[in-house]
């Protein structure tokens, strides 16, 4: 009889390499060595390069002993196979006091020295949320984490495909030093994707800098760029059009109320891109600038708008009339328009009619999520529609806001809603809505 507890014997020790892999690649770090550990073919499957491709390595603000034990286990392996790593994911998590980030910085220092002399095949790198403007950075330290950031970036240009740095909040002087990095040996830069988003400090009016402006006119590849609208002016549009018009695809752009955005911006220079680069897609997400005429002066008719997010973080303001955005601003994009998302206190006025106007008027609408005060008569009134293929929703996600703490009125008129649409939500839709009391 096979003796089924030697692999060499078993049925495991014909297994072929690529399947082997396949089952290491779904291990852990912790039970990958112990199964190398077993024969010498599973040893070499250890070493197949597929297997380390992407990593995360998370240091934790608060750290434990576990903590501790995982993050050096991680970096460990990051080193021993880093000539194979393709995409690396650095995490820092709430950074409570300045010895954290003196650690941060000499740990990424060693790590990214190594990989600078190893690695030549890394194509992705996604360090996010820094927030380097906090006081738990010392200004040495910083300025150091950044050094060996730049050197890095340097050494990896020539196939750094994507680049994440979210949230890092650094000086406009030391963002565009960072951005120049990918590009000092051509003075060009090839990267597809860059995320930028929270990038520089607070309160920056980036849009006017020259020195942004040189940076930004370095990348001729971009189809992905993520960023805020305080680096949005005429001179950056216009460097898009003439450099990476051809591959286009994306701009991610969001605005918050802490970040200037009273700059103006001609529809021209929208309309001008959005000919050159006929594939673009803007995607807009609003946090507290609710304002109609804020919102006014950003969305122009020419942008080929794709997503609007409009959240007001359960702030309230007489102010913020959503009515003459839902019923003048938005309906322009009614050809194009396909995601929208409303998080708004409208506590002071109804917006039932208004709203679902516009959902029937935007022709290419398939995701809607919603969370305002609403009747639940709108869930049936939405649906109706729907059925009646006056919409085409796919995706619906509405959370109606109450004045009231008890909503058991409300939650039995939205189960009788469900049974008498069940046959179309149960099919067609991804549905969820539920009632939110707002005392």
């Amino acid at each position: 009889m096979e003796d089924d507890s030697d692999p060499e014997q078993s049925s495991w020790a014909d297994l072929p390499d690529v399947c082997l892999r396949h089952v290491f690649h779904w291990l852990d770090d912790k039970d990958r060595s112990r199964a190398a550990l077993v024969c010498k073919k599973w040893s070499q499957a250890m070493y197949s390069g597929s297997l380390w491709r992407t990593r995360t390595i998370t240091f934790s603000g608060q750290p434990s002993r576990a903590h501790m034990f995982e993050f050096k286990t991680a970096l460990w392996y990051v080193k021993k196979f880093g000539k194979y790593l393709e995409h690396l994911e650095i995490k820092l998590l709430y950074p409570y006091n300045t010895v954290i980030t003196q650690k941060f910085q000499a740990t990424v220092r060693g790590l990214l020295s190594h990989l600078g002399k190893c690695n030549s095949r890394l194509i992705s790198l996604s360090i996010k949320n820094l927030e380097l403007d906090r006081l738990v950075w010392k200004n040495m330290v910083r300025a150091q984490f950044i050094k060996n950031l730049g050197t890095f970036l340097k050494r990896m240009s020539k196939h750094l495909d994507y680049l994440n740095l979210k949230g890092a909040r650094v000086t406009l002087e030391e963002g565009c030093g960072l951005l120049n990095s990918l590009s000092c040996l051509t003075n060009k830069s090839f990267i597809s994707e860059i995320n930028i988003e929270d990038f520089f400090s607070l309160h920056l009016p980036v849009y006017s800098s020259t020195l942004f402006h040189q940076t930004m006119s370095k990348f001729h590849s971009l189809v992905i760029l993520t960023f805020n609208y305080n680096c949005i002016s005429d001179e950056l549009l216009d460097i898009l059009r003439e450099h990476s018009a051809h591959s286009l695809c994306t701009l991610n752009i969001k605005c918050h109320i802490r970040d200037p955005h009273g700059q103006v911006v001609w529809g021209m220079s929208w309309a001008n891109l959005a000919k050159r680069a006929p594939k673009l897609n803007v995607n807009f997400f609003f946090e507290r600038v609710m304002s109609h005429d804020h919102l006014a002066r950003i969305l122009l008719v020419e942008i080929p708008v794709r997503s609007i997010s409009l959240r007001s973080c359960y702030f309230s303001d007489p102010d913020w009339m959503m009515r003459p955005t839902l019923t003048n601003l938005l309906p322009a994009y009614w050809h194009v328009l396909q995601k929208l998302t409303l998080e708004v206190n409208n506590d002071h006025e109804v917006l039932d009619d208004e709203l679902l106007q516009l959902i029937l008027s935007c022709r290419r609408l398939f995701f809607l999520k919603v969370w305002a005060f609403l009747s639940v008569t709108f869930m049936e009134r939405l649906l109706h529609n729907r059925a009646e293929r006056k919409c085409f929703l796919t995706t619906i996600k509405v959370r109606i806001y109450t004045a009231r703490q008890e909503t058991s009125e409300e939650d039995r008129l939205l189960r009788d809603i469900y049974k008498k649409f069940k046959n179309l939500i149960d099919s067609e839709l991804n549905y969820f809505v539920i009632t939110y009391p707002m005392v």
